[in-house]
């Protein structure tokens, strides 16, 4: 997709009833697997968010419904996410840790609200913007600016870095134990082409801004071991991602991470009886693609699930390597169900074409909210729809 120069200029920026049931672990819990020998024990499920720019806002939405309706049939043991899929992520997580169910959801209907093009002439931007790149995606020609060579991307980035520390905990994020839920973000290095996930210890402002450097949008960003927030650890010691390379939007590495969940705890007590991605880009289209919109919006689709589908996969051979014996079941792995909340633009009035990933229009941030909370509430009703279930890719 073919950016316009003013893309830069323009950022300033449940289960089986008809009730929910997502709870985050109490601090200070009794042991986890004797707790976990009781028929009624809540089952454990981490949460997964795709990025996708501004319909991310939907995933905002999802949040506010899947962690407010809670009645201990489930226990929240993880999150994760990419670009926006990581700040909606991190946003929830800190309500929970300051607050509860009610304070994530006020977090990121604030985070939303500070996301949104509010002003006269953020409103006229962003109308510029949304047309510029739809005229770009048709063929009409625009001129290509790095983002080195825009005079607002820095000042831009310093607006985001405010509203990411307005709602989102660091610190708290840093001083996490093992009994908090656990969080992954994603970034790739662009100098090693590694995949890098920031874990609870390891996320700061700095490797979430990583995770949401869209090349065409934001200079990468440069994870100095200055900005480790956690340099005593031993962990850090030769291995931290904050290794001085540049990185870009997680979009490139796991979107969202996936597996991670699987590999961390080593052992399998507070693994996830589920995986619930919250997803932007549908797996599925109807159609042939003809005109040049419609093949740039499907290539941007298939673009956004490449690396989820392999996370998925991955997911799923363990399944069957654990139901045919090849891995036994009680070590270090288990049988995990793989759900998925997708965006579905159906009744909408507004398109969820490639340009609307960067409409900050109050309106439109407001409608993906509101079908998210929608979408969450019938997903949790129907625990045994079928229709939930990831596709297999």
């Amino acid at each position: 997709m073919i950016e316009p120069a003013t893309v830069q200029c323009a950022i300033a920026h449940a289960r089986y009833r008809n009730r929910a049931a997502l709870t985050s672990p109490p601090r200070g819990r009794a042991d986890v697997g004797e707790a976990h020998m009781s028929d009624d024990a809540p089952r454990k499920v981490a949460i997964a968010c795709q990025g996708g720019g501004s319909h991310t806002a939907f995933t905002g939405g999802a949040l506010q419904h899947l962690l407010s309706n809670s009645d201990e049939e489930y226990e929240l043991v993880g999150m994760s996410g990419a670009s926006g899929g990581a700040v909606c992520a991190l946003t929830a997580w800190s309500g929970l840790h300051n607050g509860g169910e009610r304070e994530a959801a006020t977090r990121l209907t604030s985070l939303w609200k500070a996301l949104s093009a509010n002003t006269w002439f953020e409103r006229l931007q962003n109308d510029a913007l949304v047309r510029g790149v739809r005229m770009a995606d048709v063929g009409i020609g625009l001129p290509q600016v790095s983002p080195y060579a825009v005079p607002y991307t820095e000042t831009a980035v310093e607006d985001l870095e405010e509203t990411l520390r307005d709602h989102i905990d660091f610190e708290g994020l840093r001083r996490s134990t093992a009994e908090d839920v656990l969080t992954r973000i994603s970034a790739v290095d662009v100098n090693d082409g590694t995949f890098k996930t920031f874990s609870n210890e390891d996320v700061s402002v700095e490797s979430l801004l990583a995770s949401m450097a869209v090349p065409n949008l934001f200079e990468a960003v440069k994870l100095d071991p200055t900005s480790d927030p956690s340099p005593s650890d031993p962990r850090s010691e030769g291995d931290s991602p904050y290794d001085g390379d540049y990185h870009w939007d997680g979009l490139f590495s796991q979107n969202p991470p996936v597996r991670d969940f699987l590999e961390r705890p080593a052992g399998i007590e507070n693994k996830p009886d589920e995986i619930w991605i919250v997803r932007i880009n549908p797996q599925r289209a109807p159609g042939e693609p003809t005109t040049l919109a419609e093949i740039g919006d499907r290539r941007n689709e298939l673009a956004g699930n490449l690396s989820l589908n392999q996370e998925l996969r991955f997911i799923r051979q363990v399944n069957e390597w654990l139901d045919d014996g090849t891995i036994r079941e009680g070590g270090a792995f288990k049988t995990v169900r793989l759900r998925c909340l997708e965006l579905d633009g159906a009744g909408l009035d507004w398109s969820l074409d490639p340009a609307s990933k960067l409409d900050r229009s109050p309106e439109f941030v407001a409608a993906l909210m509101r079908r998210g909370r929608d979408q969450a509430r019938d997903f949790l009703a129907n625990p045994d729809d079928d229709a939930y279930d990831c596709p297999r890719t």
